[in-house]
């Protein structure tokens, strides 16, 4: 991997540090206090990097405050409500973790922010998905010599100093509506946590709060067998271990004759004091901006970094990846004296945004029915959100009149368009064109793959998922990511042009209704369609005090009614079921099956609806004979690849096309190569006609291919 080119930072250095030992003085609202509580030195056993040698870890803590008043924060929903300290600010506490080269004269100068998901470890990114503090691997993260960074945002999950986790305000005596949703609950349980701290209960008095329970559930919201269960029946508390009516508990709720699992249920109550969730976006920028250009704290105590950093990529893989949208939407890309945050931003398999700056939010939660999720812009160019009524909109507005856009690689794939509703961020909710990209985005869609991808290999056979229609897809998105990861950071820190964009668009005719006929979905022997199967977006009602455009705000009604369903689309399929649009991974190109971006729910209440970011997998049949015995209209392996010999000429020929569009790195390709060779994925026979006519052909146009697919604009 290439090292990005150092600027020369002693002038900058100079010039800074005047300010900057004074930076308690530049804003208001500022870190305080960083507290080191445990450094390791060196880490991974010792491990060197290259030329970078050896890492350490630092752990601690980031103490700050934020000025209520101030325009930068006025976006943060309770804000005015939140409590304050003896300076008259809103104080927070979140913890942190930096990995950085033990010689910070060997670093590239790149700080990388690594969003923490769910409270996990964020740092590193080679092993990209990974949340839990990442093992060295082959080196990837490391050989670069950047600095990585992560912080506590997430305000609902308990303060933990060996997780990423922030304390933040609570907004005392304020109450509101909020609901809870309980899915496949095992029928031996009849206690089920409430979901998320935070939202508890004004009053353990059944009687101010509505349980039901419902027998189907449709994709477009639609419910049938709804029965309200009475208010006797069930109660604030915990049964686990004491006969109903249980125990009391403001935390759990108990069901006199047990949950059935064949059944949905929802809880709709009155909860009190919520927590001012936004703090956790406002006290991110501000330990980014600490650590990119503040020389010591409050206190004198240093920043361990101080002088070394000249750009900052953010980085957010799924929840994470949604709450980098929310914070560049909400303009938390300037930090209070006006400076940019992330030059450069990659929110990956992110989908649309989440609830992060909303009163009783659960930010935890993903796109589930009913709740927030893709209310406000999850487009990044400016578009007219007619459908809804709610003008022009795009998520870069704040950051544009602030001059503080990074540059961005939107990334993302199947399960985020099925799930997701990531089609509608490409298309709108009018969904009749293709809303065109800023100059400052790329967009990479990985075709036919599940949530941050399969586990890749080269194997027919594929092991099936629990409660799903359909098999494990395989297909990975690892070896892609990588790559980008390189084009984004050169982007960043060298101006080089990154590989061109590549999704579907309604305008080429690759993005289209999610049906079988508009796909055009081939007739597989047994397998679902996907007819019925998305997860649409529903134009939901919150009421008036929900800022829609911001994803903010407080929700008054709940459970929402649904104004409307919007258009939300998918990509094309070609004779196989496989997405014809997108970048494509080595064994998409090297297809054994069907590798679907949906799988359906194959039982229960959901039944037929599109699973949890699931996705899919159908192999194909193994030889002509087998195809003709199922009336399968899909090649056989064998009368594709004709040997092992003709599969492996096609994965050399896909590897180094790859390569040469940036999309693949060498070493990857590599790697790929020989496991595609030890796959036995059909038996060798370097003789065989289909292969020998398949292996010239594509050594022929190996020969005659020109690299014309590098440093191309949208």
């Amino acid at each position: 991997m290439l090292k990005p080119t150092k600027r020369s930072r002693a002038a900058a250095a100079v010039a800074a540090a005047g300010v900057l030992l004074i930076s308690a003085a530049a804003s208001e609202a500022r870190v305080t206090e960083i507290t080191i509580s445990n450094t390791t030195s060196p880490m991974f056993n010792g491990q060197t990097f290259g030329n970078v040698g050896t890492y350490e870890e630092l752990r601690g803590t980031a103490t700050g405050e934020l000025d209520p008043l101030d325009p930068h924060n006025a976006v943060i929903t309770d804000i005015h409500l939140a409590p304050r300290n003896a300076n008259g600010k809103v104080a927070y506490t979140a913890t942190f973790t930096l990995l950085k080269p033990v010689d910070m004269s060997k670093s590239s100068g790149v700080l990388v922010y690594g969003v923490s998901n769910r409270g996990g470890r964020a740092l590193g990114t080679g092993n990209v998905g990974a949340t839990a503090a990442l093992p060295a691997g082959d080196g990837f993260a490391y050989k670069t010599g950047n600095v990585y960074l992560a912080s506590g945002w997430q305000g609902d999950l308990a303060f933990d100093p060996a997780r990423e986790t922030i304390i933040v305000p609570v907004a005392s005596g304020v109450t509101g509506p909020t609901f809870a949703r309980f899915v496949t609950v095992a029928g031996n349980v009849n206690t089920r946590p409430l979901p998320g701290s935070g939202r508890t209960p004004a009053s353990l008095d059944t009687t101010k709060a509505k349980l039901i329970s419902i027998a189907r559930e449709n994709n477009v919201g639609v419910r049938t067998g709804v029965v309200e269960i009475p208010s006797g029946d069930w109660a604030f508390a915990n049964c686990s271990s004491t006969p109903f009516p249980g125990t009391a508990s403001a935390t759990q709720i108990c069901l006199k004759n047990g949950f059935d699992p064949n059944l949905i249920y929802e809880l709709v109550y009155t909860a009190k004091d919520p927590l001012v969730l936004g703090v956790g976006m406002a006290a991110m920028r501000d330990v980014v901006s600490f650590f990119r250009r503040a020389y010591v704290d409050d206190a004198g105590t240093p920043n361990p970094i101080a002088g070394k950093t000249d750009w900052v990529i953010g980085y957010g893989i799924s929840q994470s990846g949604r709450y980098l949208k929310n914070f560049i939407l909400l303009g938390f890309n300037e930090d209070e004296d006006g400076r940019i945050v992330w030059d450069g931003a990659h929110p990956i398999i992110g989908g649309a945004m989440g609830q992060f700056n909303i009163r009783f939010a659960q930010p935890g939660n993903i796109a589930n029915i009913f709740e927030p999720g893709a209310e406000g812009p999850i487009w990044w160019g400016d578009y007219n959100d007619r459908a809804r009524g709610r003008g022009v909109t795009g998520i870069l507005e704040r950051c544009r009149a602030s001059h503080t856009c990074p540059k961005i690689f939107d990334d993302f794939g199947g399960a985020e368009v099925w799930y997701g509703r990531g089609g509608v961020g490409i298309a709108g909710t009018g969904g009749s064109h293709d809303i065109p990209l800023p100059s400052n985005v790329r967009r990479y869609y990985h075709a036919s793959t599940a949530h941050g991808g399969g586990p890749g290999g080269f194997s027919v056979a594929q092991p099936a998922l629990a409660g799903l229609m359909l098999a494990r897809n395989p297909n990975p998105q690892t070896e892609i990511r990588r790559a980008l990861l390189v084009a984004l950071t050169e982007w960043v820190t060298k101006g080089r042009k990154p590989p061109r964009s590549e999704h579907p668009r309604v305008g080429d005719g690759t993005l289209v209704a999610a049906t079988a006929k508009a796909m055009r979905w081939p007739k597989i022997p047994g397998a679902p369609t996907p007819d019925n199967v998305m997860n649409v977006l529903m134009d939901y009602d919150y009421g008036p005090d929900f800022r829609y455009n911001d994803q903010s705000g407080v929700m008054t009604n709940v459970v929402p009614p649904i104004r409307q369903i919007i258009p939300t689309p998918a990509a094309k399929v070609d004779e196989d079921g496989n997405e014809v649009a997108g970048v494509k991974s080595v064994l998409l190109q090297a297809p054994l099956g069907t590798y679907t971006s949906w799988n359906p729910v194959a039982a229960g209440p959901l039944k037929g609806n599109e699973g949890n970011l699931a996705a899919g997998y159908i192999p194909f049949p193994m030889t002509k004979a087998e195809r003709k015995a199922s009336g399968d209209p899909r090649r056989s392996v064998e009368e594709r690849y004709g040997s092992q010999e003709g599969y492996d000429c096609v994965v050399r020929h896909v590897a180094s096309q790859e390569v040469r569009k940036r999309l693949l790195l060498q070493e990857d390709a590599d790697r790929l190569i020989a496991q595609a060779a030890a796959s036995h994925v059909l038996p060798s026979d370097p003789d065989n006609r289909i292969a020998r006519q398949l292996c010239k052909k594509l050594d022929d146009d190996d020969r005659h291919e020109h690299d014309d697919d590098d440093d191309d604009d949208d």
